[in-house]
Order: C-alpha cells, then sequence, then structure tokens
C-alpha cells in the first residue's frame, strides 16, 4: 500500500507594512486548501506581528483624503461621488488627477507571524510566497532574504511575488530572460534586472514563466493562487457551484476578501451583493483588529467592489450563501428583504456560511432556534435569544459545521471556516 501524500508546505515573507491582504488572502486561502503556511519575517519570531498597509487607488480612499467620512454620509450619496470620481478618473478631469497618480496608503491589520525566519529549513518547504506593500522596499536590501529567495529559485520549486515583491526577485537577481508582471511603478526595475516584462492586461492579470508566478496586484489574488496550487502538485474537483456574498458598508475586510478571493481560486462563480447596490458599486469596509483593548479597534479598509445587483438575485440559482461580519449586519439584519433572502437558503438546506457578527442576521432571520451556533462573543445574547445551543468560540479561531449552517466566531477562522464550507459543497483541493 502506497503512503500518502504529504501536503505541501510554503513559506511566506513578510515585513512591516506589507500590503495587508497580499498577505492574509494567501496565508488563510492556502491552509484552507490543506497547504501549510508558514509566515516570517527577519529579525522577528513567531507570535510576533508585521504592520500591514491598505493599498489601494479607490474612490473611497479619496473621499478619506477630501476629509468625507462614508460613516456620516448616506450610502446612495457616497456612491454617487464615488462614482462622480470614477468619471473624472476616465476623462482625466481635473482636480483629482493629481490624487490619482498612485496608490494611497492607511494602516491596516496587525499580522502575525507562526514561525521564525532564523530557523528556517529550507529543504521542508515545497514553495515561496512574496507579498508586496512597502515591506520588499526593504527587504530586497537584506542579504538573508536574498539568499533565501535564492535558494528556492536554484531549487526549481514555485517562487510566487505579487505587486512589488518583484523587487526582490530582480535583487536577487533571479529574473534575468524570465517572463513578469508586476505593479506598473516596479517595471523600470524589472526591466534593468533583465527581466522579459509583460504590460498587465488588467491589473488581475498573472504572468507563469517556469516555476515564476508574478502578479501586479491583490485583484489577481484569484489567478496567483490558482497558479501557485496547480505548481504545488495540486488538484481541484468540485468546484462547478456558483456562491451568493451578502455585504454591506463596513462589513469587516478581511472576512468579506479572503472567503470571496478563497472561492474564486478554486473556480467558483461567486457574486457580492448588496441591498440598494448595483454590480460595479462599492461597500467600504472596516478593519477590526485586536490590539490589546478590552474591544476590537476599527480601522477603514479596502473598498470592496460589488459583482451582482441585488434586486437580481435570484437565490434558487446559487449553491450557498456566505454572509461576513463587521458593522454591516447590525443594519442588514433590519431588511426585510434580506431576512427573505436568508430564510431561503435555509428552507432550502443549501449551506448557509456566517462568520463572527454575521450570525445577527441569522438571529434576526429566526433561522438558530435549535442549531448549534458560534460567533464573535459580543454577539452571544443575540444568538442565545434566537433560540440556538451556544457553543464557546475558544480558541477565537473556532468554526462549527451543524447541518447547512456553518457557523465562525473571527477572521483568524477562515482557513477552517473556507475547509468546511468546501466540505459541504464537495469541493477538494488533492495532491
Amino acid at each position: 500500500m502506497a503512503p500518502p501524500k504529504r501536503h505541501p508546505t510554503v513559506l511566506l515573507l513578510c515585513g512591516d507594512y506589507v500590503e495587508d491582504s497580499e498577505a492574509m488572502v494567501p496565508f488563510q486561502a492556502l491552509q484552507a486548501f490543506g497547504i501549510t503556511v508558514h509566515a516570517v519575517c527577519p529579525g522577528k519570531k513567531a507570535g510576533e506581528f508585521c504592520r500591514t498597509a491598505v493599498h489601494e487607488l479607490g474612490s473611497h480612499q479619496l473621499l478619506l483624503l477630501l476629509g468625507i467620512s462614508c460613516v456620516d454620509c448616506k450610502s446612495s450619496a457616497c456612491n454617487a461621488i464615488s462614482n462622480w470620481l470614477k468619471q473624472a478618473v476616465f476623462f482625466r478631469f481635473p482636480p483629482f488627477i493629481s490624487l490619482l497618480q498612485t496608490y494611497t496608503e492607511s494602516r491596516g491589520h496587525n499580522f502575525t507571524l507562526n514561525a521564525t525566519f532564523e530557523e528556517i529549513d529550507y529543504g521542508k518547504y515545497d514553495g515561496l510566497v512574496l507579498p508586496g506593500g512597502r515591506a520588499p522596499e526593504y527587504l530586497a536590501m537584506d542579504q538573508t532574504v536574498l539568499d533565501c529567495v535564492r535558494k528556492f529559485s536554484e531549487s526549481g520549486k514555485p517562487i510566487a511575488s505579487i505587486c512589488h515583491g518583484q523587487l526582490i526577485l530582480a535583487s536577487a537577481d533571479i529574473v534575468k530572460g524570465r517572463k513578469c508582471t508586476a505593479f506598473p511603478a516596479v517595471k523600470p526595475v524589472l526591466l534593468a534586472a533583465g527581466a522579459d516584462w509583460v504590460d498587465p492586461r488588467t491589473m488581475a492579470t498573472c504572468v507563469v514563466d517556469g516555476n515564476l508566478i508574478t502578479g501586479p496586484t491583490y485583484a489577481g489574488h484569484p489567478e496567483f493562487i490558482s497558479h501557485l496550487v496547480r505548481e504545488l502538485g495540486g488538484a481541484i474537483t468540485g468546484a462547478d457551484k456558483k456562491i451568493l456574498f451578502l455585504c454591506g458598508d463596513f462589513m469587516e475586510d478581511y472576512e468579506v476578501i479572503v472567503p470571496f478571493q478563497s472561492l474564486q481560486a478554486l473556480g467558483c462563480h461567486v457574486d457580492a451583493v448588496c441591498p440598494d447596490k448595483k454590480a460595479g458599486d462599492t461597500c467600504p469596509t472596516a478593519i477590526h483588529d485586536f490590539e490589546g483593548d478590552q474591544t476590537y479597534s476599527e480601522k477603514p479598509g479596502h473598498t470592496f467592489t460589488l459583482t451582482a445587483s441585488y434586486d437580481a438575485v435570484d437565490a434558487s440559482s446559487y449553491d450557498a450563501l456566505v454572509i461576513p461580519g463587521g458593522r454591516a449586519p447590525e443594519y442588514l439584519a433590519l431588511d426585510e428583504t434580506v431576512i427573505d433572502l436568508v430564510k431561503k437558503f435555509m428552507e432550502s438546506k443549501k449551506p448557509v456560511a456566517s462568520i463572527c457578527h454575521g450570525q445577527q442576521i441569522l438571529a434576526a432571520a429566526g433561522v438558530l432556534k435549535g442549531r448549534k451556533c458560534t460567533a464573535y462573543p459580543a454577539v452571544k445574547l443575540n444568538v442565545v435569544l434566537a433560540g440556538a445551543e451556544w457553543l464557546e468560540p475558544d480558541p477565537i479561531d473556532r468554526c462549527y459545521t451543524d447541518g447547512n449552517l456553518i457557523t465562525g466566531a473571527a477572521w483568524p477562522g477562515h482557513p477552517e471556516f473556507i475547509s468546511q464550507l468546501m466540505a459541504l459543497l464537495g469541493i477538494r483541493v488533492s495532491f
């Protein structure tokens, strides 16, 4: 009898002010697919964290730059201004063009490392991931980092680098004659290093040249992660599923983007909708983090673009529903159309996966009676009063499945949350 195949182990190389989603999305998505991921940073140990940065060109960030807070305005007004700004960009209309020549930056989550850089045994890893952000600017000057990257290159193991991560590849002198893309501002460096530059058709277009996978921005995560899984020997089956995300303004950043892009990376058709909004409209997100206070902190997150119109949703055409947390569920739970939508999924016994504060919607819909359920601890009252059997989230990354219902406490539990949804949908990643 042949021994079982070993699942791959991947090294994720981080630094302070790594781009927030470019660290967390591959970190949690790969774990959900059964891949062990060790996140390290030179000079830091397991359990310490890297500060992250939110980089984007979105109109929500422009509103913040202009001193307009989305918290204080109606979503329709915010969208009107956002759409006007987008038109201003398209038609090169002043005075905003000067603001749009590059991305904006704000503080992201604190990203916790789970391994120590100085203790790396390169032989145990099957692939390397280099996120972007500002961290690569100084990591590219660290000789120990360059030695690490060269060892992966010489071994022929997959190297997946995104956005500004390619600065490290250029500094390590491993891109000469290789087809490569990146965030456009990195083009001069890659050309000087001898790379065969490929202009990205969109900010989601990735390029594969042998063991080297490169992408321009986090918009390309689904393709980027999918390529890496295949290069690691993975085969995805059962992903011909259609999944609906129920969104709202100030949903938690990670809790929408990580499962959304993870499911896309598997090959699922994923739609995101929000009441009173259409395909192409956006939702501002909130970064909820644990920073030693009595409750979570909040900062503005990425702007999330919806892919479908809420009024056109046909629940019967979807195989599952995902409800992110954050602050959006507080008011979505008051919307009768949202309640009706959730009831349809629960009555049809299709998978419903809800995380953190998303369970406020489940409680309001009256679908929790007699069901085993967890949530962010502050939502325990909603869950218990709705008649559910409360399951303590200890530790905070615990998730539970009860029939067609999957519940999680917070974004640290995404790997388990996503893998449990995959199990209900019959999606497998095998090696």
